[in-house]
């Protein structure tokens, strides 16, 4: 048996992605100038698959970055002149915050306990706030933040932007994007593809502030100004060299996603979820970190063991199996299980049959 890789991130393959690279490495895809329409027609298709696979408007704007992390300095500088709102639900989401911080903005943040969501009642935005940041799936934690309460930020927040790490949530977790202004994700988790490229969704709120920013004289970066990177996307362009390998693979992943159908991906998230969550809670010595179920991420899976979870990994790895680790203080006594859908579901079922057999 070869290598499975449940690992959160970086994580295994999406299964086509192979046969992908492949083809893409006989074209001289990795070759080809970014200023060429070899590129600017793998750009097109990348967008209009990605617009498809998540139903992303026509108005909103498909751009290219190095990583999820590289957004977070983007939209602090485009769009966020001197204060903004972050819900931190754990390292991930508070790892923005503190982004924000040393770009010498004025940071509000709601901090929750490790493997909990705040209720809606206890989210107060300053009036000076100008951006409200939510982790849509908190991948340290394994923490899912409601759609409904995004829905509800926007309809008592009308006027603040509301940005969304969609990092190991899309495409499965539908948005509704008219609830957002600007979304963000890396490759290397639910699309199932080598780590180096991210994708920053943003409607024309987010360039409209990054506009007037520029024009009262605010630095709003440099050649990564967000005016600049619209202008380049709409002809298919990047400001740089991208990751024209990575791009050209996201097209053909967010293709066969497509025609497998997003329905049905999700539906085996679901399915492969469900058999995950009873495991862990028919196994004596495993619990879920997370305790309130509505708020237990589907993708992500953080499992709390009674005995040193590095036994678990290790039993796991001997099988050819990788899972992850607890993330930072949890690394002894957590263990993190991705959902993502190159996972099949006999891949899954034989995972579990491996941690239903499992005693310390």
């Amino acid at each position: 048996m070869s290598e499975l890789f449940f690992t959160p991130g970086p994580s295994a393959l999406y299964f086509t992605a192979e046969e992908h690279i492949k083809t893409a490495l006989k074209k001289g895809v990795c070759s080809t100038s970014h200023r060429g329409q070899q590129f600017k027609d793998i750009y097109k298709e990348c967008q209009q698959n990605l617009r498809k696979l998540m139903d992303i408007p026509e108005d909103y704007h498909v751009l290219i970055t190095s990583s999820a992390n590289e957004v977070w300095e983007r939209i602090i500088e485009n769009c966020v002149e001197n204060e903004c709102y972050h819900i931190s639900m754990g390292a991930f989401s508070q790892r923005f915050a503190k982004i924000a911080t040393q770009l010498g903005r004025t940071v509000h943040e709601l901090v929750v306990e490790d493997g909990t969501v705040p209720d809606f009642e206890a989210i107060e935005v300053p009036e000076n706030a100008e951006i409200i940041t939510v982790c849509l799936n908190e991948s340290a934690c394994g923490t899912s933040f409601p759609l409904d309460t995004i829905n509800a930020l926007r309809e008592k927040y009308p006027d603040k932007l509301i940005a969304v790490d969609g990092v190991s949530g899309v495409p499965i977790i539908p948005i509704d994007f008219r609830n957002i202004d600007t979304l963000y994700f890396s490759v290397q988790k639910a699309f199932g593809l080598p780590a180096g490229l991210g994708i920053w969704i943003v409607n024309n709120r987010c360039l409209e502030k990054a506009e007037k920013m520029a024009a009262d004289g605010k630095i709003i970066g440099s050649y990564h100004r967000l005016p600049d990177m619209v202008e380049k996307a709409q002809v298919f362009q990047t400001a740089e060299t991208p990751n024209i390998l990575g791009i050209y693979t996201l097209a053909k992943v967010a293709s066969d996603m497509l025609e497998k159908g997003i329905l049905a991906i999700i539906r085996e998230t679901d399915y492969k979820s469900v058999i995950l969550n009873q495991v862990i809670e028919a196994h004596p010595q495993l619990h879920h970190f997370v305790e309130n179920e509505k708020n237990r991420s589907k993708t992500v899976k953080v499992i709390k063991t009674d005995f040193d979870s590095s036994l678990l990994i290790d039993y796991l790895k001997q099988k050819k199996i990788h899972v992850g680790t607890g993330y930072g203080g949890y690394k002894k006594e957590q263990v993190r299980i991705a959902n993502f859908p190159t996972h099949s579901k006999e891949q899954t079922e034989m995972l579990v049959d491996l941690i239903e057999a499992f005693r310390v």
